[in-house]
């Protein structure tokens, strides 16, 4: 229904694409070396968290060591 794709597409309007790159790469595999963990996707996601963002995540403890090795204060959200 209308409402309910309205309500999925509110959260789209604060949601900004940011390239990927070397740099990028470069970053999340130092964040995986340094926390010893393995998800490539959440180490470029905190790479690229900034203070003040905002996280929606199932997994909170790996989150959590990757935003602790770059100092952004992010908030993690259960879904």
């Amino acid at each position: 229904t209308w409402s309910r794709q309205a309500r999925c597409a509110s959260p789209l309007k604060r949601i900004g694409v940011l390239p990927r790159d070397e740099r990028l790469g470069r970053s999340a595999g130092e964040l995986l070396r340094v926390t010893r963990t393995s998800d490539v996707i959440d180490a470029a996601l905190a790479a690229l968290a900034e203070d003040g963002d905002e996280i929606v995540t199932a997994d909170r403890n790996d989150f959590a060591r990757l935003l602790a090795a770059t100092g952004a204060h992010v908030e993690l959200i259960r879904p």
